[in-house]
């Protein structure tokens, strides 16, 4: 009996298995065509411009980093500006300076004169207005000036083919923690 009732539950098993990725793919519709959609509009939609303003939270050491070193070169540790070093990271950001959304990223240490960063990173929004959009940052980012001008090169979701500029200026840092704030100007769809 025990037989008879592993293999009906087998069977039932596998029924499910075999009709639940055709129930997911009857209910998802065609990404295709909703982005051959969204292009064929696009002619007919106004460009707009969106303005941002958040902070940007580094945690380099204490009990819950944000920000992981994944690579050195041979000279890192001797170089005064961490020369190849490359680290990734995921910050919260917030609306006020205090430590919401996620900025996932990396960012290398390029330089051999000053500390300047070479940046990759996307800055997730988790609001209702944004859901879950992103816009892409890559640029150099010379760290010891006061404000940094980054090329915002792209986005996702309310920030498609979004290009323009974050103003970055260092709010807060320390050994342990650096608290950044940043002006945006996007222009999207």
């Amino acid at each position: 009996m025990e037989k008879v009732g592993s293999i009906i539950f087998l069977n039932h098993l596998f029924i499910i298995c075999l009709a639940t990725p055709l129930m997911v793919l009857s209910t998802i519709e065609n990404p295709r065509e909703n982005i051959d959609q969204w292009f064929q509009n696009l002619p007919r939609v106004k460009q707009k411009l969106t303005r941002l303003h958040f902070y940007f939270h580094d945690v380099v050491l204490g009990p819950h980093p944000t920000v992981v070193a994944v690579a050195n070169a041979s000279n890192t540790f001797t170089s005064p500006t961490f020369f190849g070093r490359v680290n990734i990271f995921d910050n919260p950001l917030t609306q006020g300076p205090e430590p919401g959304s996620k900025l996932v990223g990396l960012y290398g240490f390029t330089s051999q004169e000053e500390v300047s960063l070479l940046m990759a990173m996307n800055f997730v929004f988790r609001s209702w207005k944004h859901n879950c959009s992103s816009l892409t940052v890559l640029g150099r980012n010379p760290v010891g000036q006061s404000v940094r001008e980054l090329p915002i090169v792209g986005g996702t979701g309310v920030f498609r083919l979004a290009r323009g500029f974050a103003l970055a200026k260092s709010y807060f840092y320390n050994a342990s923690v650096a608290t950044v704030e940043y002006n945006v100007a996007v222009l999207h769809y």
